[in-house]
């Protein structure tokens, strides 16, 4: 009983901890190529769009991704195990 609440709280904290670093990679990958890389990303790639812009976006665009996939993951695997625990009376 208190086993399977245990593994399925552990598939959360692995699920949610490897998505924190992650998010954490690309946002100080972001500002290490800030830090280190003035001049490249400072680069244009088009009028107006300097690489610098281009991949601050992605790392928001990311972040949404990496939201989206941890509410997905929960609406089919964690809510439905959970209810399933429920169920069985565990």
């Amino acid at each position: 009983m208190a086993s399977s609440h245990h593994s399925l709280a552990a598939s959360r904290w692995r699920i949610a901890i490897a998505l924190t670093a992650i998010v954490i990679v690309i946002y100080f990958g972001f500002i290490a190529l800030i830090a280190y890389q003035k001049e490249w990303m400072g680069s244009l790639i088009a009028p107006g769009l300097s690489v610098g812009i281009l991949f601050g976006a992605i790392v928001i665009v990311a972040s949404w991704l990496t939201t989206w996939f941890y509410v997905w993951w929960a609406n089919h695997h964690y809510d439905a195990k959970l209810d399933e625990l429920k169920r069985e009376g565990r």
